[in-house]
């Protein structure tokens, strides 16, 4: 397999570059606005530069860069892998048109753990009748730009797709003065250090809790599920794919 790294100078794009290089996955181009060359790599600054053709293209930048993947895959009809997280209402909605006539896959977190987390946490709050409280607690670097976090976002919306009626995502209580409503997802923010990322979710209800938690132990786990995402796009035709379906499809496999 071929890729293309857009942002290969960021913390994620050396993670791809390195997982790429240790499964034998050929990197055709490197593309970074800010950071220098390395590797030999064919360098540009910006993905519509890109010459070589390639099986999928990578992108671990910002949101921002939407426009120019959106370009970048009309033009050489190129598969996408879209990682970044933050994106507005109208890159989400380039995102979904591109889908309509390309191969796209969207995650806001690469990790499979993450998202079989999700899975789980549906599965208790389904079980448990949806009657529950529920807070996710997400902690990151203190680098880290977005908060709350895209996961915390998508267990989040991931939960709220079990529960009946509006579902109310609360952010912020200290200017609140009210008891706590049965229709919202509490979702608190920790920027400290040099945390990879942990989700804790608690599925509270009649006296018991559950605690649901991921841990990122490493960058380089986010690195191998986006690598997997670009092989997984590389059998597929147009359409927004997510970590949902690549998990379906393993899970069938075996």
């Amino acid at each position: 397999m071929k890729i293309i790294v857009n942002g290969a100078c960021g913390r994620m794009g050396k993670e791809i570059v390195a997982a790429a290089n240790a499964k034998g996955v050929s990197v055709v181009a490197a593309v970074d606005k800010f950071g220098e060359p390395t590797d030999g790599i064919p360098f540009y600054r910006s993905i519509e530069e890109v010459s070589e053709s390639a099986d999928a293209v990578i992108d671990f930048t910002n949101h921002t860069a939407v426009p120019e993947i959106c370009n970048f895959v009309r033009k050489t009809a190129t598969p996408c892998v879209i990682a970044s997280t933050g994106h507005t209402e109208s890159e989400l909605a380039m995102i979904k048109a591109l889908a309509a006539e390309y191969p796209v896959f969207y995650s806001r977190n690469m990790s499979l753990g993450v998202n079989l987390l999700i899975d789980l946490c549906k599965s208790a709050v389904t079980a448990l009748g949806g009657d529950c409280d529920i807070e996710i607690i997400e902690k990151h670097h203190r680098n880290k730009l977005d908060a709350p976090s895209g996961t915390a976002l998508m267990i989040a919306e991931g939960i709220s797709e079990c529960l009946e009626g509006e579902t109310d995502f609360v952010f912020d209580r200290s200017s609140r003065r009210m008891v706590r409503p049965d229709n919202e997802i509490g979702i608190s923010s920790v920027r400290c250090g040099g945390i990879f990322g942990e989700h804790e979710v608690l599925i509270s209800r009649n006296g018991e809790t559950i605690s649901l938690k991921h841990t990122a132990e490493s960058r380089a786990l986010f690195a191998e599920g986006a690598i997997k995402a670009a092989e997984y796009l590389m059998q597929q035709g147009s359409g927004l794919y997510s970590m949902k379906e690549l998990l379906k499809e393993a899970s069938a496999a075996k």
